[in-house]
């Protein structure tokens, strides 16, 4: 009787374990996604100023490039984008639509004491630093009625008398970027629906040349620190991947062999780094990180 007990004990164990086995298991899903990214290296190279969402609002942070020492510099209510340090690392410059309408504003390096520069024409963003500080250039927004781009305009202003330069016009230009000597803008440009192409002109607008030709969807230029290259992000090989070329517009290469969604390279001021943002889907959402990769080791 015993061993009869046993015997029956075993096959109930063995049924339960095998319902168990073909029971269907349950499907974890990720409820929190990050979403930061818009790197910028101060001009020490030892901290990165980037944005990052807190409670649904795009915030300004900094932190040590050993990722230690994450401290938040703006606590308004509205979004903050694309930092930029001064050249002295002082100061940052950043888009902002805190009053309701996007404008940009300059503050000191640990997020105090702000000034707004643009005026209430239009509304702005992607703002730059001139090499010397004394100016800052960005433009008029194309999304004002987002999807449709509208056409946008590039300026320049003088910190010092607060003149106001319009540098390029004629069509949808945005993301502004001036080379290191300050002779020349690198800028996108929107070029029908679904072409976007990264454009050179003199300092003063004069001689705008497409240096990318491309059907591809290419923008965000970025110059290396001595100005013999540009960073760019473009989509001609499937997802945006961060690539790199001559100042002349030759020899592009890609960076990087990225999953997802690159855009916004910076160089760290040594030339040696380019940082960017990468957005990837995961577990229907999107999760926004910054990257970093050698500059001078791309990819095949």
């Amino acid at each position: 009787m015993k061993n009869y007990r046993v015997a029956i004990t075993a096959i109930a164990l063995m049924h339960v374990c095998a319902q168990a086995q073909t029971r269907t298991m349950s499907l974890a899903y990720q409820v929190t996604h990050v979403d930061q990214g818009s790197p910028a290296i101060s001009p020490d190279g030892k901290k990165m100023l980037y944005v990052a969402v807190i409670a649904g609002v795009e915030e300004l942070f900094t932190m040590n490039l050993d990722r230690s020492g994450s401290t938040q510099i703006t606590h308004a209510s509205g979004n903050h984008e694309n930092p930029l340090w001064s050249p002295d690392g002082k100061r940052i410059v950043y888009s902002s639509d805190k009053n309701g309408r996007s404008a940009i504003y300059v503050s000191n390096a640990d997020g105090g004491e702000e000034e707004r520069l643009s005026d209430d024409r239009y509304e702005y963003i992607h703002p730059s630093w001139s090499p010397d500080g004394s100016k800052v250039i960005y433009c008029s927004t194309d999304d004002l009625h987002p999807p449709q781009k509208n056409p946008s305009e590039i300026f320049s202003l003088d910190l010092k008398t607060r003149k106001v330069q319009t540098l390029i016009t004629g069509g949808v230009n945005t993301y502004p970027a001036l080379s290191p000597d300050g002779k020349k803008i690198a800028f996108r440009r929107i070029i029908g629906d679904m072409n976007s192409e990264v454009f050179l002109a003199n300092s003063d607008g004069t001689d705008q040349r497409n240096l990318t030709n491309n059907r591809a969807y290419d923008g965000w230029p970025a110059w290396s620190p001595d100005g013999s290259r540009i960073a760019f992000a473009s989509n001609r090989n499937g997802n945006h991947r961060i690539f790199v070329m001559n100042a002349d517009g030759s020899n592009v290469r890609p960076l990087a062999p990225t999953e997802g969604r690159a855009t916004e390279p910076r160089w760290s001021p040594d030339g040696k780094t380019i940082y960017f943002s990468n957005c990837a889907s995961v577990a229907w959402g999107t999760d926004c990180q910054v990257f970093a990769a050698e500059a001078d080791h791309s990819a095949p």
